[in-house]
């Protein structure tokens, strides 16, 4: 059976950025720090998110950003007013980051730093429910972020991205009082879709559930820092 041109290509796409997004996990590996993924529709706070994390994280690890966006730098400038290194990629018309554009990112990141002194490496995708989730950049872990603001189906209508993820975040958990919404039906069909993922409720605005969050970074960091020391053939690329 012929499979369709645009299929075909489709395939051939995602098996090199598969390839691109090994090559940089085995860069990750060798640096001994753990990339997580960050990804959402816009609007649905990540940046708000990763501004309260970085400040809050900053004394126990050593961070740096890769921020993706169709245009502007402006996510980016928030994120460097934190303090800590941040790298803008544009992807112009693209919906999402890709493996070849986060190795990019790292050739100017190591114009800066030396990637090895790193404990995180945080990339914020652009925000888009669909294709983000498909593309490996040589992520270690995915975070989703749903706001209460979306409603409850978003698990159900868009599978892949909660799917896909380690640990789902409900965001903007402070609004809850002001919205028809029901944040336990959000919770269980995010449960439907991944029954393996972490899910937490959070709040950039009043902090609730950051403390959780920010642990579950850390042992997230901790068990890549195992799983690199008991592999003694990695060394720093």
């Amino acid at each position: 059976m012929h499979m369709p041109l645009e299929d075909t290509l489709g395939l051939n796409l995602l098996a090199a950025n598969q390839h691109q997004a090994e090559h940089n996990r085995e860069h990750f590996d060798g640096w001994n720090l753990l990339c997580l993924n960050v990804m959402s529709s816009p609007g649905a706070g990540k940046t708000s998110l990763l501004e309260r994390s970085l400040a809050q994280l900053a004394g126990r690890h050593a961070m740096a950003v890769l921020e993706g966006d169709m245009t502007t730098h402006l996510d980016a400038q928030r994120l460097e007013a934190v303090g800590v290194p941040v790298v803008p990629i544009t992807t112009g018309r693209a919906c999402h980051l890709d493996a070849a554009m986060v190795a990019g990112g790292l050739k100017l990141l190591r114009q800066r730093l030396d990637p090895s002194s790193l404990d995180i490496l945080w990339v914020e995708n652009v925000g888009n429910l669909v294709c983000p989730a498909e593309f490996e950049v040589g992520e270690h872990r995915k975070v989703a972020l749903l706001s209460v603001t979306e409603g409850d189906d978003k698990p159900l209508k868009y599978p892949v991205m909660f799917r896909e993820a380690d640990c789902v975040l409900i965001t903007k958990t402070d609004l809850l009082p002001h919205l028809a919404v029901d944040v336990e039906r959000i919770e269980a069909h995010i449960r439907q879709v991944n029954p393996r993922c972490a899910v937490i409720r959070v709040s950039a605005s009043s902090g609730e559930g950051l403390d959780a969050w920010h642990a579950w970074v850390s042992q997230q960091r901790a068990l890549q820092h195992q799983a690199v020391a008991a592999t003694p053939a990695l060394v720093s690329p």
